[in-house]
């Protein structure tokens, strides 16, 4: 046989190779997930002075897990075309054919069916309800029309990303309470400033595939200046747990050491910024609200007031 010809049968071998359980892994973006499920554990532990309910917190968990990871799946076939001009997402599985668009879909109903009915038999019914909104919200509102409808999508959509504490509250007690809200409050201020620094340096491969983000749209200074006023921001709302006496001294000196390195980030991608400084501070993002979130859950086990 010529080399033409078995590279020709390797190639078609590789197009008709069946979808490792890798690739079917990497569709629910696993490390999102996880940031997603570490906010929802605190939730569930903050919603009681004592211990989780071990059957409540892995019923929980699992479901949420579930449900957010058929939210990641759907995102993966919706943006399959805006993410083959992407260099960030130019290789997951739905763009290079790994995975089909209907395998994924049939996926992500498995996922969320499966997830629903957890929740709803062995957790309560209003976390089941509202999980499944945050899968509607982040899936259909967020990724299928505001994405591509303005440059405040990631403001309007971050609400469904900002859910899990509540989730993780409400699986614990069955009803919404103020300070499970205050919780989504942070992520909800935090996502833009998180999510436009990515933006920023991913900024001509939005412009290449016609995503309105912001840098796009209204220019990289612009979303700059956007990243360090949502970050004085959050600076505040991260205050409000203390302030109302829902945290100690545990968290007041956690949150105002990651708060003030956040700040730093902003404040040197605005005004000393060079070709790395939007991606740290992207990253430094995942780590403040990941650190943020184990604090709140150190201080309320180890409580320490003045």
């Amino acid at each position: 046989m010529s080399k033409t010809a078995t590279s020709l049968v390797e190639h078609r071998g590789v197009l008709k190779a069946p979808a490792s359980w890798r690739d079917y892994y990497e569709l629910t973006k696993p490390k999102v997930v996880l940031l997603l499920l570490l906010t929802a554990l605190v939730g569930m532990c903050l919603a009681t002075p004592g211990w989780v309910q071990w059957h409540v917190l892995i019923a929980g968990m699992t479901g949420i897990g579930m449900l957010s990871s058929a939210a990641a799946v759907i995102n993966h076939v919706v943006d399959h075309r805006i993410d083959s001009q992407m260099a960030r997402t130019v290789n997951r599985p739905v763009v290079k054919g790994k995975v089909s668009v209907t395998q994924a879909l049939v996926f992500a109903i498995i996922l969320a069916l499966a997830g629903y009915a957890v929740l709803d038999i062995w957790v309560n019914r209003l976390t089941a309800f509202l999980t499944l909104a945050s899968l509607v919200g982040y899936a259909v509102v967020y990724t299928m029309f505001l994405k591509r409808a303005t440059p405040q999508n990631i403001v309007i959509g971050g609400l469904a990303g900002a859910a899990p504490p509540l989730l993780g509250w409400t699986a614990v007690t069955g009803e919404v309470h103020a300070h499970a809200l205050l919780l989504v409050l942070i992520i909800f201020t935090w996502t833009p400033p998180h999510f436009w620094a990515l933006a920023i340096h991913r900024e001509r491969d939005y412009a290449r595939a016609q995503v309105p983000m912001l840098p796009v749209t209204h220019g990289v200074e612009f979303t700059k200046t956007s990243v360090l006023l949502y970050t004085v921001l959050l600076c505040l709302v991260c205050l409000l747990p203390y302030l109302v006496g829902m945290t100690g001294m545990i968290y007041l000196a956690g949150s105002s050491v990651l708060n003030f390195g956040f700040l730093r980030h902003a404040w040197k991608l605005k005004f000393a910024a060079n070709d790395k400084t939007a991606m740290q501070t992207f990253k430094f993002s995942i780590l403040h609200l990941m650190l943020l979130f184990v604090v709140l859950l150190v201080d309320h086990y180890l409580p320490v007031s003045l």
